[in-house]
């Protein structure tokens, strides 16, 4: 099967390009299963050796999915280059004979070595002859043979990755050659998504044939390691887990490194039974359906991050870290799923999530796109805080809630606004944000003394509220009054009686971790959102914002954020770094910037789960000492503690595994 891949017109190049998108997709998925299938702790018949080899297994297949989901974007960034819509829709598992080639079989399995040899198969470089692992295999193969005498595009066969991706690098070659490439590569940039609004590390714009090729070897390469069989291939994984799950094997031949997950699970009776399993545990299936239902959304909301119209950059990157808390939440659902008997008749064998993805999964019309996804998410956790009665899912219906008031967020500070002409969507400034409830402009809204975990001192001029949980440590406190300020003092320790209200509201602004924070009651200004927003890159510590700064749990003022990956109060710093011995510079290189325009406004803050800090607004990020590092309305902060290009993040997170959630 090396028959050469035929394009004669943008319209079979457009078909080849969707194949090529639902092949990443639909395998991206085979990953993820075999992941949420292994085992998690020694009391399910495992060593401390074989737990930590399943450890490193699981954070390989989580960067092995996290490439194929790469991969995936840059297929889109392709489509949209030549002119046409992205394509999130996949097959439903298994994959009917004929979707694909019949060397490419796609099924759900466990994790196991006939599922590592068959994932080999699947990333084979292009020219190596592999066996598929046992159980894979279609019963009769068949050929899928190019029809260029037909106006209709026509499945094609290609005998490996590298082999589909070459003849769509050779049609975009030949149509080039024919209609000039400004003719080909026709969509306008702000239909593609780069790393500033997908934190992808290796996604970019494609804008000609030079980017094209860029993009299809930067796939290959990374699926096969052809030609140099690189070490970091999925390839040279599989093997890789594969020859160590051998050795554990032959040291103990009980040895089972997955649970007893059955194959290709389904809900409902649909009357086809070719490979399936049914899950008849209602309970289970409850736990499938929420997990199936959660992807659906995922891909709903990941349609309009890669939607072909110009949208706010701002709106594109925070739709885009919605689909990475939804996939969090997936994650955690399907551990449950594996859990629990797919059949109560034979409780051994386990239930997981499908990918089971309605044929309305398209996009959504923009100017209601959040709310209706907020409408969802917030069906969706109800029905995770009732089934939460019979089965431990977490906090699963909690981040649904808060993703649902994201999403209307979303709706209410950009979509109202989209009905103008598409040619300015792209330039739309955000107003501000919805102030429904919110202290006057400019003003910030403390924590009341009912909140016990503060300690409060009021007198007629002022009240100082301290917030122990947010401290540093910097000590501009107990220097600059130490009169107000009575450190290791047992009893009331704070007392603003004795200096004036002024120097009061100076020191807490001195206070880089917003824990000091005041009422003024003698007619004085609260305190206000600065002219400057200000990110200080602190010495082998935190960033130090000082910005109206939308974060998670609201706007601040001041505040310290960690970035040694260590808090266990994150997004905040809670001094971890210096038991850590973390080490940082506080004096990083300056870049190139210019100017902003505008210096202040909302600066909106977004902890990407299990990724960086992302900055979207204006500010100026400095150095300790106060140089200017750079002065951007777009950035993303490293907070793993590993990026080799700190501040900024350079995608170590996920090479290290690094976790937000504690």
């Amino acid at each position: 099967m090396s028959e050469e891949i035929v394009v004669q017109d943008r319209e079979e190049l457009i078909y080849l390009l969707c194949e090529a998108a639902e092949f990443e997709h639909t395998v991206m998925c085979t990953y993820l299963y075999a992941q949420w299938t292994l085992k998690r702790d020694l009391s399910e018949d495992l060593t401390p050796a074989e737990l930590a080899a399943i450890d490193r297994w699981r954070r390989s297949l989580a960067q092995v999915a996290l490439e194929e989901m790469l991969h995936l974007s840059l297929v889109n960034n392709l489509l949209a280059a030549i002119g046409a819509a992205p394509h999130l829709w996949r097959p439903a598992f298994p994959v009917r004979p004929g979707h694909f080639p019949s060397d490419v079989v796609m099924a759900l399995t466990p994790f196991s070595e006939a599922a590592l040899e068959h994932f080999m198969f699947i990333e084979r470089p292009e020219g190596v002859r592999l066996e598929d692992g046992a159980g894979f295999g279609h019963a009769a193969h068949y050929r899928r043979i190019a029809r260029p005498d037909m106006l209709a595009p026509s499945p094609q066969d290609y005998a490996s990755q590298g082999h589909l991706y070459h003849g769509v690098l050779q049609g975009l070659a030949h149509l080039a050659g024919q209609l000039g490439e400004d003719r080909v590569f026709v969509g306008h940039g702000q239909s593609q998504v780069d790393t500033e609004d997908f934190g992808l590390p290796g996604l970019f714009k494609i804008t000609d044939l030079a980017s094209a090729q860029r993009a299809i070897e930067e796939i290959v390469l990374q699926g096969e390691g052809a030609p140099a069989h690189s070490e970091d291939s999925h390839f040279s994984r599989f093997s890789a887990m594969r020859e160590e799950l051998g050795r554990l094997r032959a040291a103990r031949p009980g040895f089972e490194p997955a649970r007893p997950v059955v194959r290709n699970p389904m809900l409902g009776d649909i009357g086809i039974e070719r490979d399936r399993t049914r899950i008849v545990n209602p309970a289970a299936a409850k736990v499938v359906d929420l997990g199936n239902s959660i992807y659906a959304l995922m891909i709903r909301a990941l349609s309009q991050v890669f939607a072909p119209a110009p949208l706010p950059g701002e709106l594109r990157g925070a739709l885009a870290t919605c689909t990475t808390t939804l996939m969090a939440c997936m994650g955690r659902v399907a551990e449950v799923a594996t859990r629990l008997p797919a059949d109560p008749a034979s409780p051994a064998l386990k239930a997981a999530p499908n990918f089971e993805l309605p044929g309305s999964s398209g996009q959504l019309v923009q100017q209601c796109a959040a709310r209706i996804l907020g409408e969802r998410a917030a069906e969706l956790a109800g029905a995770a805080r009732q089934l939460a009665r019979t089965v431990p899912l977490g906090d699963v219906a909690d981040d649904l809630d808060a993703l649902s008031r994201r999403f209307e967020a979303l709706h209410a500070r950009y979509e109202t606004h989209l009905g103008e002409a598409v040619d300015r969507v792209a330039s739309l400034a955000a107003p501000p944000a919805p102030t429904l409830g919110q202290p006057p402009a400019g003003e910030l809204m403390h924590a009341g003394p009912a909140d016990e975990t503060i300690d409060v001192a009021r007198t007629d001029t002022i009240t100082l509220r301290f917030d122990g949980r947010r401290c540093i440590h910097s000590r501009h406190c107990v220097l600059e009054a130490p009169t107000v300020f009575l450190a290791n003092t047992p009893g009331a320790w704070i007392h603003p009686e004795t200096t004036t209200a002024e120097h009061c509201v100076h020191v807490a602004h001195s206070c880089p971790s917003g824990a000091i924070t005041y009422e003024r009651h003698d007619g004085g200004p609260q305190e206000s959102a600065p002219a400057v927003n200000v990110i200080r890159v602190r010495e082998n510590g935190p960033y130090a914002v000082h910005a109206q700064a939308e974060l998670p749990a609201g706007t601040e003022f001041r505040a310290t954020l960690c970035r040694c990956g260590q808090s266990k109060r994150k997004p905040y710093c809670d001094g971890s770094h210096a038991a850590a011995g973390f080490a940082a510079t506080g004096e990083p290189a300056t870049l190139p910037s210019e100017p902003l325009a505008v210096r202040g406004g909302a600066l909106t803050i977004t902890p990407v789960p299990n990724g960086p800090l992302k900055l979207s607004g204006n500010v100026e990020i400095c150095s300790g000492t106060g140089r200017t590092v750079s002065r951007t309305q777009s950035a993303r902060l490293c907070r793993c503690g590993a990026s080799g290009t700190k501040p900024f993040c350079d995608g170590s997170h996920a090479r290290i595994g690094f976790r937000s959630e504690d």
